[in-house]
């Protein structure tokens, strides 16, 4: 029941509920004021409405305080503000990392969570066997495996619960995630150590701490606007230190080198990477592409979408994460040739298949028409990597090729950072200055030769 004291002109309201794991009570008040003017019955009168409706909203959980746990409160947050608000890729980033979260801080009071929490976190999340994202591969032949017992990939896909990719993954001596290294041993009735090991044991990198970070602000950030806590301990927490790489990437005789190995590719994959390295274009935005989105006549594509996958949502489309994310872009003759005889050769694909071909408008699909997922172009390009002994890069590397050699050929920058995408062109200058100085230091001796030439004639 609801108990009050008068403290000057106002009442403070207090509600006794459960215990807490401490055998504590539970206490949660707030501070009613009169109105002015009112009589001693009616400031009575409103004074027991106020404590019915407080106690109301503390038995329905709408009143929160500091003594509520990180874990409770984050599970309120999630229903009240990020399912709400957030997008489902960001939605299924900060799922993932709240699995490490919870446990370690999840119990601490909101009140109670100070810096040394989350510097203990941090630290723990510094130390080696930490990730939960450690790529496991066969320690097996899993093809000469498969072979033995006649075993079809389609009948390890269905059996063991995983996707078709996973299995030609472990026949190809591809790293595979934990949980499909788990299903894969269980289906052989093997423990996980007796068939996979571990393919990397590096520790967190710095900037994914440092994500950590601002993930708890956020929350945090939240718990102070809701009046759960008086300040954020995030703030009183200096920001784990990210060590500044600058993005690697190809030069130019690297570049020419792949457009010469894609050759020997598949028709789908090398128009795939070949449009990696002349667009700069986002994984998601490529796998996104659509043929009313090819202007073959102008010579230009535009970006209107990313093609996103999240394990609840599965491939889902998403509009561009910014206005200037949706875009358009002039594009070489070569490329549109090539997309040109791509374009012909799905015409076929589909013909071929008739009924089984589902109709999509998207340019790059599984065998059977379905928009192809994000995770299978980076695949297939570390196979192909693999294959031809090439410089190891990822297909975001090719990004950075792109803008890379755009600047180290006098392009504005202002033109690099529309055709990437960004924000402004101050986001391309902090990620490209290593090649701006580089492009910089090249205009002057070009200059240097030429004017120092005249000078000397």
């Amino acid at each position: 029941m609801a108990t009050h004291e008068k403290r000057g002109d106002s009442y403070k309201i207090t509600v006794s509920l459960s215990y807490d794991i401490d055998g504590n009570q539970i206490r949660k008040r707030t501070t009613w004021t009169p109105e002015p003017g009112m009589t001693p019955k009616q400031e009575q009168k409103e004074l027991d409405r106020q404590k019915v409706l407080f106690e109301e909203k503390c038995q329905t959980g709408q009143v929160l305080n500091g003594n509520i746990r990180l874990a409770d409160f984050i599970e309120l947050w999630w229903k009240d503000y990020a399912e709400k608000q957030l997008k489902a890729k960001t939605l299924a980033n900060y799922k993932d990392k709240l699995q490490r979260v919870l446990p370690a801080l999840g119990h601490i009071r909101l009140d109670k969570l100070g810096p040394h929490h989350l510097l203990s976190f941090y630290n723990n999340l510094g130390e080696k066997g930490i990730r939960g994202d450690t790529k496991y591969i066969c320690s097996i032949n899993f093809q000469a495996y498969l072979k033995k017992r006649k075993i079809t990939q389609i009948r390890v896909s269905q059996e063991a619960g995983v996707c078709i990719g996973v299995v030609k993954s472990l026949r190809h001596k591809q790293n595979v995630a934990k949980e499909s290294a788990e299903r894969i041993a269980a289906w052989m009735e093997r423990p996980l150590e007796k068939v996979f090991k571990p393919a990397d044991d590096r520790a967190l990198s710095s900037s994914t701490i440092q994500y950590y970070h601002r993930l708890l602000s956020s929350i945090l950030s939240t718990a102070v606007e809701w009046q759960v806590i008086p300040s954020n301990p995030c703030e009183r927490v200096k920001a784990p230190k990210v060590d500044r790489t600058e993005p690697n990437y190809l030069d130019d005789e690297q570049a020419l080198q792949l457009l010469e190995l894609l050759e020997q590719e598949p028709l789908q994959y090398r128009v795939i990477f070949t449009l990696l390295l002349f667009t700069g274009l986002r994984r998601g935005e490529l796998c996104g592409l659509e043929w009313p989105d090819i202007d073959f006549e102008h010579s230009v594509i535009h970006i209107r979408r990313e093609s996103l996958y999240t394990p609840d949502k599965g491939i889902y489309v998403e509009d561009g994460k910014t206005g200037s994310a949706m875009r358009s872009m002039k594009m070489p003759p070569s490329a549109m040739e090539l997309l040109q005889s791509y374009k012909s050769w799905q015409a076929e694909q589909r013909l071929k298949l008739g009924d089984r071909w589902e109709h999509h408008d998207r340019l790059f699909t599984t065998w059977n028409g379905k928009p192809i997922f994000p995770d299978t172009v980076t695949n297939r390009f570390r196979g192909f990597i693999e294959k031809t002994g090439f410089v190891k890069v990822t297909p975001h590397q090719l990004r950075h090729t792109n803008a890379s050699l755009m600047i180290a050929n006098g392009t504005p920058i202002t033109t690099v950072s529309k055709r990437l995408g960004h924000a402004n062109a101050a986001v391309t200058g902090k990620i490209y200055a290593h090649a701006i100085r580089s492009a910089d230091a090249a205009a002057a001796e070009a200059l240097e030769d030429f004017l120092g030439k005249k000078k000397e004639a």
